[in-house]
């Protein structure tokens, strides 16, 4: 979706509002992405200050008992923070966190489980906030939304690791861009992580059949219900070789090819692969992004 109207701002501009207290946005941001590093938050809400104004915040939320933090093993003492239950139940119906995961972790115990993956997207999307930063575009730290899941029939349901909200600026033009994002840790087979592609096919094609009434032939697929276009399908690799996480490409490029209801959606929707090593080095906007429809490699914009 393309927006014609004058751009504003700068390169390096689209950052938190300094207007709105620093503690609501940590609050905000640990309601939204479940954990962080205090190095993470402060990238994405102070990167102009410095760190110690964040932690001083977070110190004060912590004796507030709004927050809590566990210690990374062999970090250095990084401290990873979400929300105490008192701090989850304070933000639960702040408007800006409508659809925010709806199982925050409030433990220690949770905490632990779950940090390795939720850092590493977390890691992700601030390699596309850095991104945007620098071009001038708009994806702030509310643009990213963990754990959105959708029905595709049957009873069940796909749940993407994360939805990206993108604005990207080019000249006049404000072109609004969606993007579902998994991120591979190679944690499990090839073949399984391929298979995720026939669950977005699936959730492609799915119509749903409206309760209590005939099928109506104009009702359309669900997903229109949620999304102007169908989110493009973005897998970011990590934690194995660099060949490792290639081969894991071409299976994915295979499914693609092979698979013929995701060949359909290769048709229709932008596919593409990229090593979350090269995001953080080169930046998306590279041309680091493999076309699991085939083709050379470019950003994940002109996919």
């Amino acid at each position: 979706m393309t927006i014609t109207g004058p751009r504003k701002g700068t390169a390096g501009s689209f950052t938190p509002s300094p207007v709105e207290p620093l503690k609501h946005q940590l609050l905000a941001t640990l309601a939204q992405h479940r954990m962080a590093s205090t190095h993470q938050l402060h990238l994405l809400l102070r990167p102009d200050r410095s760190r110690q104004s964040v932690s001083e915040r977070l110190n004060e939320l912590l004796g507030e008992r709004l927050v809590d933090f566990v210690v990374l093993p062999q970090s250095h003492r990084t401290r990873v923070w979400y929300l105490t239950p008192k701090g989850a139940r304070l933000t639960r119906d702040w408007p800006a966190l409508r659809g925010r995961p709806p199982y925050p972790v409030t433990s220690a115990t949770a905490a632990s489980l779950k940090t390795p993956h939720t850092l590493t997207v977390l890691r992700t999307h601030l390699a596309f906030v850095v991104d945007a930063r620098r071009r001038g575009d708009e994806h702030g730290h509310l643009d990213w939304t963990p754990e959105v899941f959708h029905s595709i029939g049957d009873g069940e349901r796909i749940i993407a690791d994360a939805l990206m909200h993108y604005t990207l600026i080019e000249g006049e033009q404000r072109r609004k861009l969606r993007a579902f994002v998994e991120i591979d840790r190679a944690t499990m087979s090839s073949e399984r992580l391929a298979a995720k592609l026939i669950e977005y096919a699936r959730l492609w094609a799915y119509e749903p059949q409206p309760l209590g009434r005939r099928r109506q032939t104009n009702d359309g697929p669900g997903w229109l219900r949620w999304y102007p276009v169908f989110p493009r399908i973005l897998f970011v690799l990590t934690g194995a070789s660099r060949q490792t996480m290639d081969n894991r490409i071409n299976d994915l490029k295979a499914m693609a090819t092979h698979h013929p209801l995701v060949a359909g959606l290769a048709r229709e929707v932008p596919l593409g692969a990229a090593v979350l090593d090269d995001l953080d080095e080169l930046g998306p906007t590279s041309h680091i992004w493999v076309p699991l429809a085939g083709g050379k490699y470019r950003p994940w914009t002109q996919l």
